[in-house]
């Protein structure tokens, strides 16, 4: 068998076997990664890509490789899930930076965090004075989560007496020509009232939409094909 043609073979497998298993370790955005899911993850995506082209490696031996690795992370996720200090001890606990308006020095070394860096993570959170902040925390991601001090906080209507209307998020209701018909009758309108509406944007028929959305207000945004056509 030519080498090419055993490398495409190899690739294929190992980046089937990488997509299953990264689908059994659940859904993660980058942004809630602790550490460990950081480095454990680059080392699982060095040993499929080493199954993929080290023809010297047995295609078994390096899935078993992959295979015990998310194994392993399962274990420790399981653990984590279970037992309050088993996750202290795997993916440590968030720490105290700012208390009371004063800056835990402690904390910052224990981290390895400059000021530079507590300051960078305040200003991420529209904390520019340190004197705003009640109290900051270092999360197990790494992020910096922030409270400011009741004066420095943004005033809600709820702050002020207003009595606000339920809202529900903006929802698609028309995705390239084709009419979403239960998501927009589970939101309480016709056909004939978004016709209505589309026209009013100088559309004629539901395929003359490329996308059209509806917000809580019943307002409707139209996005036409001719839009492009006319670029």
């Amino acid at each position: 068998m030519p080498e090419y043609v055993e490398v495409a073979g190899r690739a294929i497998l190992s980046f089937l076997v990488l997509f299953s298993l990264a689908r059994i370790l659940g859904k993660k955005q980058i942004s809630q990664l602790t550490f460990f899911d950081y480095v454990v993850g680059i080392v699982i995506g060095d040993m499929a890509s080493q199954v993929a082209i080290d023809t010297s490696m047995k295609i078994v031996n390096g899935l078993i490789g992959l295979v015990v690795y998310t194994l392993l992370s399962l274990i420790l996720a399981y653990g984590a899930i279970k037992s309050f200090k088993f996750r202290d001890l795997v993916e440590s606990s968030p720490s105290i930076l700012i208390k009371d308006g004063k800056i835990m020095e402690k904390g910052l070394f224990k981290h390895k965090m400059t000021y530079d860096d507590l300051m960078n993570g305040l200003r991420e959170k529209d904390a520019f004075m340190i004197e705003e902040v009640e109290m900051a925390i270092l999360e197990t991601n790494g992020q910096i989560s922030v409270m400011k001090k009741p004066e420095f906080q943004s005033l809600t209507p709820k702050d002020i007496g207003l009595r606000m209307k339920a809202d529900h998020a903006p929802s698609l209701i028309i995705i390239d020509g084709t009419l979403l018909e239960k998501r927009l009758k589970s939101l309480g309108y016709t056909k004939d009232w978004l016709l209505s509406e589309i026209k009013k944007k100088g559309a004629n028929h539901f395929e003359d939409v490329f996308l059209a959305q509806i917000n809580s207000n019943g307002n409707v945004y139209v996005d036409l094909y001719e839009d492009n056509e006319k670029e």
